[in-house]
């Protein structure tokens, strides 16, 4: 979930031309979505899981601007140095929180947690527990257990497939409208490479509606709601929104921006409210597409009048702040309640949720201020060469530890009592 965010202002990744300037709305849309997943899983919003779809779609959108202006400025895009920064970007707070909350569950949790989470710890890593939940025919709306301390990095995996394949396409679209990058021609103007992936993002995501579709199942919707070719279109859609055919389209709204703004807004929080993710089977239908598209033009729109009501109010100074965390909020707030259940605090209600939620925010502040935003933005040593050796070393540890952690005896069934 993002987890393209914008740098701080003014500071641009190294090798990426200077930034567009930062947009505090968009951090801010990234603290609502986080909100609404967080209530979701606590019970208090049964809609707030399309928090992810806006995540998605923010995701898209950032990717693609980047990779657009990367790709305007110098002509080509070098994938190996997108890749090293997703890789900076998301690794190290994933591997800090799969190796403690692996140690902590291996301690404290019961024998079937243990191996749930032994189970689908290397899928984890490997960016592949989406397809892994799903051969294990885990309903989704059922996994959400206590036996299921990873269940959420799903997502996670669908992002991380799409960063894979999506700078790709860019590239492929790029050079067949250029007549190859190598020329050294410099992409400008409203044809550029953005015309050709704004069609390549509309039809994908159109191939990805008829797909979730023709392939839902009205009794369990698990399928398409975490398959990554039936979940693309929240990213596509973002990046549809990022390309210059889509943002001239928005800058013909001019003074009436921001009432469109606040009328998309308004219609979110209402199927946020309405939607319900095991009774609602118009979210299959094209309810999560609307939704999505709903999601990139208000992206959009944020981003075309950054002094509309709406994104002053998205900018309010602790949404920002918990829109920066966000990524390891959602790392660990499911691991949190998964592991603080209201059996163990003696909580219920309101007050329950408000304590998973305070020791998720602490953690997460204390993952990007210790580990995301210093091996981001400060630490040479991840850069380069040695920034592929310690990736390697630390994905081989990770997978060590898989392996290492015993896994608890399975319960003997005297057969006596079966007969």
């Amino acid at each position: 979930m993002t987890y393209a965010e914008p740098t701080p202002a003014g500071q641009a990744p190294r090798g990426v031309p200077a930034r567009v300037p930062h947009l505090p709305a968009l951090d801010g849309l990234r603290g609502v979505a986080i909100l609404g997943v967080l209530l979701f899983h606590t019970g208090r919003l049964p809609g707030g899981f399309l928090g992810v779809d806006l995540f998605f779609a923010l995701s898209g959108y950032l990717i693609t601007d980047l990779l657009l202006r990367e790709a305007a400025a110098t002509g080509s895009v070098s994938l190996a140095a997108f890749w090293g920064r997703r890789i900076r970007r998301l690794f190290p707070a994933l591997a800090a929180m799969l190796a403690c909350v692996a140690l902590l569950v291996r301690a404290v949790a019961p024998p079937d947690t243990v191996r749930t989470m032994l189970s689908d710890g290397p899928w984890v890593q490997a960016n592949l527990v989406n397809w892994h939940l799903l051969a294990e025919s885990a309903g989704y709306w059922d996994r959400f257990g206590a036996e299921r301390v990873f269940g959420h990095l799903w997502s996670i995996a669908v992002e991380e497939q799409f960063y894979l394949v999506w700078p790709l396409v860019v590239v492929a679209v790029a050079c067949v409208g250029r007549g190859g990058l190598r020329e050294g021609r410099r992409v400008g103007g409203a044809g550029g490479a953005d015309g050709g992936v704004a069609v390549a993002a509309a039809f994908a995501s159109a191939v990805s509606l008829v797909l979730m579709v023709s392939l839902v199942n009205e009794a369990d919707p698990s399928r398409v709601y975490t398959g990554t070719d039936t979940r693309a279109f929240s990213l596509l859609l973002g990046a549809l929104a990022a390309t210059r055919p889509v943002r001239a389209v928005l800058e013909r709204t001019g003074r009436w921006a921001g009432t469109a703004a606040a009328a998309l807004a308004v219609g979110i929080a209402v199927l946020w409210l309405l939607a319900d993710g095991t009774d609602s089977l118009w979210l299959f239908t094209g309810g999560l597409f609307a939704h999505s598209l709903a999601s990139a033009l208000l992206i959009g729109l944020c981003a075309q009048a950054p002094c509309s009501l709406v994104a002053r109010a998205l900018s309010w100074r602790p949404l920002r702040w918990l829109g920066l965390i966000s990524y390891s909020l959602y790392l660990w707030h499911w691991p949190v309640i998964v592991l603080l259940t209201p059996e163990r605090t003696g909580l219920d209600g309101w007050a329950w949720t408000a304590s998973v939620a305070a020791v998720s925010i602490a953690l997460a502040a204390l993952s990007t201020y210790l580990v995301e935003n210093p091996i981001r933005f400060r630490a040479a040593w991840a850069r380069g060469r040695r920034g592929a050796v310690a990736f390697g070393a630390a994905m081989a540890a990770l997978a060590v530890l898989w392996v290492a952690l015993p896994a608890p005896p399975t319960a003997a069934v005297d057969v006596t009592l079966l007969e």
